[in-house]
């Protein structure tokens, strides 16, 4: 039994199999880059501060006017040869120190092994306080 609605010489229609492949392989790379970059821990960058090889000397006459300031690798803060405990009392002292001394500098001198990251923090931190009269120092052995 036959509908009148329907032609006699209608034509099969035809699946067209390109803009699947092509939604199914945009789909496959947008998961294969998100697990790529789930699964991968990020690698970070390894610095090392510079060793005292690599470094001109200056002259212990030019240090004695400067405030040293030492970084141990467990985060620990000396001001000379003093524990600081209180990040507070170091700005204090870092201003107190440069008000009376009008040549003098603050010097930031950082284990090699310490974290690079709390080194560049404290150290703008330090420059916030004293300005250009803050710099990084290397320790000779």
């Amino acid at each position: 039994m036959r509908f009148k609605s329907q032609q006699p010489n209608s034509q099969i229609p035809t699946i067209d199999l390109i803009p699947m492949l092509n939604v199914m392989m945009a789909v496959l790379a947008f998961f294969v880059l998100v697990s790529m970059t789930l699964t991968s821990e990020p690698e970070g960058v390894e610095v090392r501060l510079p060793s005292s090889d690599e470094v001109e000397v200056k002259p212990t006459s030019d240090l004695q006017d400067s405030l040293i300031v030492t970084l141990k690798p467990d985060g620990q803060i000396l001001l000379g040869e003093v524990a600081i405990g209180d990040r507070g009392q170091l700005w204090v002292e870092i201003q107190t120190y440069l008000q009376q001394s009008d040549r003098g500098s603050v010097l930031l001198v950082a284990d090699p092994d310490a974290n690079y990251e709390q080194v560049i923090q404290l150290l703008a931190q330090m420059r916030q306080v004293g300005g250009d009269r803050v710099s990084l120092g290397i320790e000779s052995e």
